[in-house]
């Protein structure tokens, strides 16, 4: 009789030399202690990043919808206080300490892989201080974004699909062609003259045919708690520096819970594919012009995970309204909203119409001077 495996044993956030919190040092594979800079090494995961027959996780969850499903109770790794919160990982209020979810609720899609940070704090502000310096006519408040308190660190759920497709297609072929046009035009002598001229036409003909194309890891995004404008310019992400998921990346940074089920993400993925399938097709019918008025689209080998992305976010108020900046913790890519400041606009238009009217002077003085008589 096979014996039962070992219960891994608890994460442990606490620095073996002092005692204190420890976070896991971007661009690394240790966790550093926040106090006295000790470094653990993170045990290398024999694991493989494993991905999910769709169909299969439809006929065994597909009733399961995530915003049914209960909240985490989360059990702080310092103090041992608990709460109750949707998000994969967080800090404990009380201690600091690392609250990272050990169970996941059935039907619960855990995370296979992880992106773990590779930009720290220091390079996301500077990141954002060269974005900041970019935004012309924006408030000094928004630097005050990149200081240490305003930056956010955090892991954002994704999925990513593959599948490959087979696709018939109907449509039409448009080819471009030329012919001499007569018309009339006015000689100005009061008749007219017959003058040439070349149209192009296009010469539309029946086409269909079968394209194949396979898809890898087509990513959507798996959470609505973000700005999903963003976080699409986010991209592209190195998925090759995702890695088996283990839960030390996620020490000293919050995690979201996925919100959007991998069904809806499904469709979000397959009207991606549709859009490159319709190209294939234009490719595949040639010609000048193409038109394509049906494809019957077969998916197979269709699968999927969930990779948690990490970002650095900052938010702020201006203005009365919240404003969000993000900072890709895998490129340094930054996208986010920004204020306008109005006097600086304000000068800036004066300006440029005081340079305006001094040039219209000069004008029109050279222009008396000219035509002034000796």
């Amino acid at each position: 009789m096979s014996e039962t495996p070992a219960a891994p044993a608890p994460l442990s956030s606490t620095c073996p030399s002092c005692g204190a919190q420890t976070a896991y040092a971007p661009g690394t594979t240790s966790l550093r202690c926040g106090s006295c800079g000790s470094e653990l090494e993170i045990a290398a995961s024999a694991a493989t990043i494993r991905e999910h027959s769709f169909d299969e996780w439809v006929s065994r969850h597909g009733t399961v919808e995530v915003a049914a499903l209960v909240a985490h109770v989360l059990r702080c790794q310092g103090c041992g206080a608990s709460t109750e919160t949707d998000d994969l990982a967080s800090a404990c209020q009380f201690c600091g300490g690392a609250l990272i979810a050990d169970e996941h609720p059935e039907g619960l899609v855990a995370p296979e892989a992880i992106v773990p940070f590779h930009v720290d704090r220091r390079g996301a502000q500077e990141a954002f201080g060269t974005w900041v310096r970019s935004r012309r006519f924006a408030p000094n408040a928004l630097k005050k974004v990149g200081s240490t308190e305003g930056l956010h660190g955090t892991y954002v759920p994704h999925w990513t699909y593959d599948a490959h497709t087979e696709t018939d297609y109907v449509g039409q072929r448009g080819d471009y062609y030329y012919v001499t046009v007569s018309h009339q035009v006015s000689d100005g002598k009061g008749g007219t003259r017959t003058e040439t001229r070349q149209e192009r036409r296009t010469r539309w003909t029946s086409a269909s045919g079968h394209v194949s194309r396979t898809f890898d890891d087509v990513l959507v995004v798996a959470s609505h708690q973000l700005d999903e404008d963003h976080l699409e310019k986010m991209g592209p992400w190195t998925l090759a520096d995702a890695r088996p998921f283990q839960q030390e990346y996620l020490t000293g940074y919050s995690a979201l819970r996925y919100d959007l089920d991998p069904q809806a993400g499904s469709e979000e993925a397959r009207a991606e594919m549709r859009r490159d399938i319709e190209d294939d097709c234009e490719r595949a019918i040639g010609g000048d012009e193409q038109r394509v008025s049906n494809m019957d689209v077969t998916y197979s080998r269709a699968m999927f995970k969930l990779v948690l992305m990490p970002l650095w976010i900052a938010t702020y108020l201006y203005g009365g309204k919240t404003w969000q900046v993000m900072v890709n913790a895998n490129t340094g890519e930054v996208v986010g909203d920004r204020p306008w400041s109005v006097p600086k606009i304000a000068a800036a238009v004066l300006a440029a119409l005081l340079v305006i009217g001094i040039v219209v002077a000069l004008v029109m003085a050279g222009s008396d001077g000219t035509s002034s008589s000796p």
